[in-house]
């Protein structure tokens, strides 16, 4: 599969190799089955003046933010899940919130760095994705080569601080005979969302049309098949934007860090 620039993502199986790639800013592409067997990772990145506010959050909503690791002012590596990494140019697309609003959408935010940013990196579900496929679970989105639908729904967070806001969901379509064995072997991987927390009718959490997610791509649901919703890593975005604090820089949805860190190592956490 060649896709546009001529990238073929079964050529970078190593993540640094990845990460180096982006660095480059070549036209941005989501990154679900890049660098096989490698951990993704979401981003926030907010002034200090806001972090403690934003761990609480996330210590409030461990199924839709679970932390991977907590970076210290200013600091742009990653110790853990990516040595070497440049946080503020390894992601292929980023967002910039002002007040809540969008503001851009820049392939690197080298420019826009601060000393007293904080980086937050949140488990992906683009990382289950590969237990989903090692156990014979089709993903639809890889198959189709498309971003992973997601929905905001009508579940509320548990408020902390300034942060508030309703959980995002990935969505999955699952042949009915499998699901069970999606959601044990997703219920494995705690660290990168968990099990799934709706199965089935979308309405029952607030999605009105199935066909028109809030962020990525529409993916086609098979007869025999059930809509499967997994919390997801996007639900820090919607939160910054219902509780506007005055800077917040995130990953776009779907363009994740690859991390060194093997999806294997969060299993069982």
């Amino acid at each position: 599969m060649t896709i546009s620039n001529g990238f073929d993502p079964h050529t970078l199986k190593n993540a640094a190799a990845v990460r180096e790639y982006f660095r480059q800013n070549p036209a941005p592409r989501p990154t679900a089955g890049l660098a096989d067997g490698c951990a993704q990772a979401n981003l926030v990145i907010l002034p200090k003046e806001y972090a403690y506010d934003f761990l609480l959050f996330a210590q409030r909503n461990p199924k839709a933010c679970p932390v991977l690791e907590v970076t210290e002012p200013g600091q742009r590596d990653l110790p853990f899940l990516a040595p070497g990494c440049d946080i503020a140019r390894d992601i292929p697309k980023y967002r910039v919130y002002r007040d809540g609003v969008l503001a851009d959408e820049p392939l690197d935010v080298e420019q826009l760095w601060r000393d007293d940013f904080v980086s937050f990196l949140i488990g992906c579900s683009f990382s289950f994705e590969w237990a989903l496929m090692r156990a014979g679970v089709p993903v639809r989105h890889i198959e189709e080569n498309r971003n992973v639908p997601m929905y905001l729904t009508n579940i509320p967070c548990k408020s902390a601080g300034v942060f508030s806001g309703n959980i995002v969901v990935s969505m999955r379509p699952i042949p009915s005979r499998l699901v069970p064995l999606a959601v044990t072997t997703t219920a494995q991987m705690p660290r990168v969302h968990g099990a799934p927390i709706h199965i089935g009718c979308p309405a029952d959490i607030g999605i009105a049309d199935i066909h028109q997610p809030d962020f990525g791509d529409a993916v086609t649901i098979n007869p025999g098949e059930l809509p499967v919703f997994w919390p997801c890593g996007v639900t820090p975005q919607a939160a910054v934007m219902r509780s506007k604090p005055s800077l917040a820089i995130t990953h776009a949805p779907g363009y994740m860090l690859v991390c060194d860190v093997q999806n294997a190592d969060l299993m069982g956490q």
